[in-house]
């Protein structure tokens, strides 16, 4: 998991053209639980639930739709982990810096899209195939990083840009994981935020684009301390432990 960034141009993608015409949005204010580790506790009375792509079964998320809940599909974009099944896909030459507090995982070259777009292509259909309503991309703020390679704030726009069109070209919402420096010229590519630790950081205000947009923000902080969400922001703020099990608290 990480944080920030900042601005501008891109181009839109040729598959543009194929893109279903519509996609779940999700509400400013919808409830919300993320699950990355443990038993999967589908018992939580949330609107929206935040899991792990790779290890969920199309029978959990199916199960939490028949509960009433929409999924959003949790996918490592901006960096690489060697545990997963589909790590050998990804060339040394596109690995860079470890991730500071994250063992096995290491910052990607996102300049090079040929060779990670077929390999996001394959886990996004995945999720999907699942029945997932949404993408969950993380790591989309390596420029802001040392992640070993002379990434610009343009080279992570185009890339974040990328990454919203190709959940849009198979049907599903996207959400922006942090990376707040950019969020202004994001914003009308993404359905939603997902943000670690805005209060913190002392950062909350800079997501307000995405709530006059009439797009949700799903926060999570990890102090106990910092739980209570800001007056008027309208977040869907929880708190959780950094082990991402099932706990809960609703702020």
């Amino acid at each position: 998991m990480t944080a920030f960034v900042a601005v501008v141009c891109s181009t839109v993608p040729a598959a543009a053209a194929t893109t279903p015409a519509t996609w779940w949005k999700p509400a400013v204010g919808a409830t919300w639980q993320m699950q990355f580790t443990g038993k999967l506790d589908t018992s939580i009375a949330a609107d929206v639930y935040d899991i792990d792509g790779a290890d969920a079964t199309k029978a959990q998320v199916t199960q939490l739709h028949a509960a009433g809940r929409k999924v959003l599909c949790y996918v490592d974009a901006g960096s690489w982990e060697d545990w997963r099944a589909d790590a050998a896909r990804f060339p040394a030459a596109v690995r860079g810096k470890a991730l500071d507090g994250w063992a096995g995982e290491q910052w990607l070259d996102i300049r090079q899209w040929d060779t990670l777009r077929p390999i996001l292509a394959d886990r996004f259909a995945t999720c999907k195939a699942k029945g997932f309503d949404a993408v969950d991309p993380d790591n989309m703020d390596g420029y802001a990083n040392p992640t070993g390679f002379p990434l610009t704030a343009a080279d992570q726009l185009l890339f974040n840009r990328r990454v919203a069109d190709l959940a849009h070209s198979l049907g599903l919402a996207v959400g922006l994981k942090n990376d707040l420096d950019q969020i202004t010229k994001l914003q009308p590519s993404f359905d939603f935020a997902v943000n670690e630790s805005c209060l913190q950081w002392k950062e909350c205000a800079l997501l307000t684009p995405f709530i006059t947009a009439g797009k949700p923000v799903f926060h999570v902080e990890y102090k106990a301390s910092l739980c209570p969400t800001p007056a008027g922001l309208r977040f869907s703020s929880i708190r959780k432990n950094l082990r991402l099990d099932a706990f809960r608290a609703a702020c």
